[in-house]
């Protein structure tokens, strides 16, 4: 991974968010709602359509959330749009084949859920420490 790697900004900002949580904000629909693992995502690469493949990384908040989406040229080329929310431009990478682009949407959606996974678990275990603490000093 670069140094300018967009995963990063992302993750930074969901460390940010999950130490100094707003109570009074209710949390987005699409916290709760986990995203949906396709029926294709079972078949081998050669089996999927490849033009309007896409996957959503995961993620507490919309705005930050991570999405891949495979299109297809005039010409028969395969490129792969990463965009970070909903109103951000594209990162297109390509020209790619069918079955590649679909392995570089799987790569980057499962390379995301692993480091938020671990960013998520790093979060709890420091909630967990600071929740010991506040019992030890006797704050509530």
């Amino acid at each position: 991974m670069s140094q300018s790697d967009p995963t990063d900004h992302a993750l930074a900002a969901i460390a940010s968010i999950l130490e100094n949580p707003e109570t009074d904000r209710e949390p987005e629909k699409a916290a709760i709602e986990e995203t949906p693992i396709a029926p294709e995502a079972s078949l081998a690469p050669e089996q999927i359509e490849a033009d309007g493949y896409a996957k959503v990384g995961p993620g507490p908040i919309a705005a930050i959330r991570f999405r891949w989406t495979v299109r297809r040229d005039d010409r028969g080329e395969y490129y792969v749009d990463e965009t970070i929310g909903e109103n951000s431009a594209p990162v297109t990478n390509g020209p790619l084949t069918g079955d590649a682009a679909i392995r570089l949407v799987d790569d980057r959606e499962s390379e995301a859920r692993q480091r938020f996974e671990m960013l998520r678990s790093e979060m709890t275990g420091r909630g967990a420490v600071a929740n010991l603490v506040r019992k030890d000093t006797g704050e509530m």
